[in-house]
């Protein structure tokens, strides 16, 4: 005989309606909670993903923005060590990096001048394009004699100078990324101390050449600035820019000046091409002058990356370090931080 299950009473059968409802909403209400507080992947540049994607043109501006921006930016450069920016010309493949980056800063005041087709183009597909020398004061930038229209760009040459643009650097990261503008600035403001001993250092450094031998003669004019802050006069064999090429007149006025104050040492540039200076070397020695090559400076790039040469720091301090020691000033023997690899 089949035994018959007990029927359920109405209140019981709510009972367990209810606990049963209360349990899938318990149930349903954690899996929100946990979905709620778990990290969502944002829009905002906090992850390896989400980053700023920014193009940069020399390795100057590139040091510069990667200590203002941090880890909330993909930096990537387009020239590397040794390369010249006044002749650079972009490839394919640069030209669609460029078209790919959400913020494209370059130096300005025409250094990148064959670059100028490839800003405009990005600025008409909607990308972003600045020079971080937009953000100086025009006070602070330098016209050579004749040259009124223009511009000397090489303003990385003062780290006075140089620090100023941090400031523009900050407001252009914070426009496009607003929530880590407080991050940028004191990004910005610690990396200013740091240059700003950098900048004493050369002022201190550079006074200590005794003052009849006390000149500044290398490949191009790229040190106009680096003249006007550490009050080294400064002559050259090209210009401004190295797209033309120095002249038999130009080779031997620098000859009699050498000759003329005897001056020791004279300096190759890493980006220029060092068969003018030599010219000029056997030139002074047909005058029963023997001036000598006194190093390597960096001026329109970074060393080697990696190295401390490779930073903007580590080649201001290269430069002056190699400038003083070759003048007869006095200097520690690897620089201000005891970094320099010596290997010049």
């Amino acid at each position: 005989m089949r035994r018959e299950l007990p029927k359920l009473q109405m209140p019981m059968l709510s009972a367990v309606c209810l606990v049963v409802l209360t349990s899938m909403v318990l149930t349903q209400g954690c899996t929100k909670s946990s979905e709620t507080n778990s990290p969502k992947k944002s829009n905002s540049p906090t992850t390896a993903e989400n980053r700023i994607s920014v193009v940069v043109t020399t390795g100057m501006v590139g040091d510069l923005v990667r200590h203002v921006a941090g880890d909330y930016a993909n930096v990537v450069g387009l020239m590397g060590e040794g390369v010249d920016p006044h002749l650079f010309r972009p490839t394919s493949s640069d030209i669609g990096t460029l078209m790919k980056a959400d913020l494209i800063i370059y130096s300005g005041l025409m250094l990148e001048g064959p670059m100028q087709p490839q800003f405009e183009l990005a600025r008409r597909k909607g990308r972003t394009v600045t020079a971080v020398a937009d953000g100086l004061p025009k006070s602070q930038v330098r016209y050579p004699a004749g040259l009124e229209d223009h511009p000397d760009p090489h303003i990385w040459g003062d780290v006075g100078t140089w620090a100023m643009s941090l400031d523009h650097v900050v407001q252009i990261l914070s426009e496009f990324d607003p929530k880590h503008a407080d991050e940028y600035a004191a990004n910005a403001n610690a990396y200013r101390a740091k240059l700003m001993e950098v900048h004493e250092y050369a002022k201190s450094a550079i006074a200590t050449i005794p003052e009849e031998q006390r000149y500044l003669v290398t490949a191009h004019d790229a040190f106009g600035y680096f003249s006007t802050a550490y009050e080294i006069p400064v002559k050259s064999v090209q210009g401004i820019s190295t797209e033309s090429e120095p002249g038999v007149q130009d080779i031997n006025e620098l000859v009699d000046f050498l000759v003329r104050n005897k001056v020791p040492a004279i300096f190759v540039e890493s980006t220029v091409n060092a068969a003018n200076i030599q010219a000029v070397v056997e030139g002074a020695k047909q005058q029963n002058w023997n001036v000598k090559i006194g190093g390597t400076l960096y001026s329109d790039s970074l060393g080697a990356p990696g190295t401390y040469e490779g930073t903007y720091i580590g080649m201001m301090d290269s430069n002056v370090t190699t400038i003083v020691k070759a003048l007869g000033g006095k200097v520690p023997e690897k620089g201000l931080h005891g970094k320099l690899s010596l290997k010049k």
